[in-house]
């Protein structure tokens, strides 16, 4: 028999933590106008216990959105702003020789900005391969390691990253690797012309909002956790498997992504279709995803982990049109 008891804490938790979000997501919204989707997309990667890659034209408050998140989430925030000759050093720390009062020769480790709560990758397509790569263990595993010493970063740990789509010289487009250890690509459009006229008026006057605190640390962490718990109905768990497997050319039905598709979503979009759909659910005031939940995320989800072939690519295909196909045959 089911435990009643275990699934009744869930439901009382799930409530309260929708409240909660609620609170949140007002919060940001109060100094993030017009972008309430981007938000959204925001939130749940957190709540996935995951890392987003902001794309947006300059001047869109990725940057803002970014500092408000951590002020609102109470996490502990820092910012790299990713340039040509940055080191790995300059990201993850380095051990410097120091000499005590007896004269005596020891290293120590300073750890680098990598070590906070929330890290702010400023424009990250900027860096060399290298610097970029020296991420990937600290995104994937939480830890880095220097010198053969492995060190823990904080729980919890998040990556939210920038990136510019407009200016592509002189930057470094992020291997497929590295692609994958992000939940979600979170692409940032231009306002709307009733919410650009909000902006103006409320970022042009003698005062600006400020954002609040409604959360820390611990209850970040345990918001993570109720994620993990909230039940998945099979109708929803096998429109993630559809989904993603249509997305691969080797085992999909649809000619366009036989034809048209390089190379296709891996486990890890599954992974994030899962975590994604129980967070949305909450952010929602929902107790339970659905395979609209599944539908709306898949874009996030799978933009950044296909790739379109160059013949595809001449004939006009686009990722979003493809994407869209995908959609359609499981909603």
């Amino acid at each position: 028999m089911p435990d009643t008891s275990n699934s009744q804490d869930i439901v009382e938790r799930a409530n309260t933590a929708i409240t909660t979000l609620q609170q949140a997501k007002a919060a940001i919204g109060k100094v993030i106008l017009g972008q309430d989707a981007v938000i959204d997309l925001a939130l749940n990667a957190l709540l996935c216990g995951g890392h987003a890659l902001l794309v947006g034209a300059p001047g869109l408050a990725k940057t803002r959105l970014v500092e408000t998140i951590a002020t609102v989430t109470g996490l502990d925030e820092k910012r790299i702003q990713f340039t040509p000759d940055l080191m790995p050093a300059d990201i993850l720390g380095a051990e410097v020789l120091e000499e005590d009062e007896a004269g005596k020769r020891h290293f120590r480790f300073l750890p680098g900005p990598v070590f906070c709560q929330l890290l702010m990758s400023d424009e990250i397509n900027r860096a060399s391969p290298r610097t970029q790569s020296a991420l990937l263990q600290a995104m994937q595993e939480h830890q880095v390691t220097i010198a053969g010493v492995a060190h823990d970063l904080p729980k919890p740990f998040h990556v939210l990253a920038t990136q510019n789509p407009i200016e592509q010289e002189g930057t470094y487009p992020l291997p497929e690797a590295q692609l994958d250890r992000f939940l979600f690509q979170i692409d940032i459009d231009y306002p709307d012309e009733a919410h650009e006229r909000e902006i103006l008026l409320a970022t042009t006057g003698v005062r600006e909002s400020v954002p609040t605190t409604v959360l820390n640390a611990k209850d970040l962490l345990g918001l993570q956790d109720l994620v993990r718990q909230m039940p998945v109905g099979e109708k929803t768990l096998n429109a993630i498997v559809t989904l993603v497997r249509l997305g691969r050319p080797d085992q999909t039905s649809l000619d366009a992504v036989k034809d048209g598709v390089s190379w296709g979503p891996g486990p890890r979009a599954g992974q994030a279709l899962m975590l994604g759909v129980r967070a949305r659910a909450l952010l929602q005031g929902r107790l339970a995803p659905s395979v609209d939940d599944v539908c709306a995320l898949a874009a996030p989800v799978l933009k950044h982990r296909m790739a379109l072939s160059f013949a595809a690519r001449a004939d006009g295909l686009s990722l979003p049109d493809l994407i869209d196909r995908l959609i359609k045959e499981i909603a």
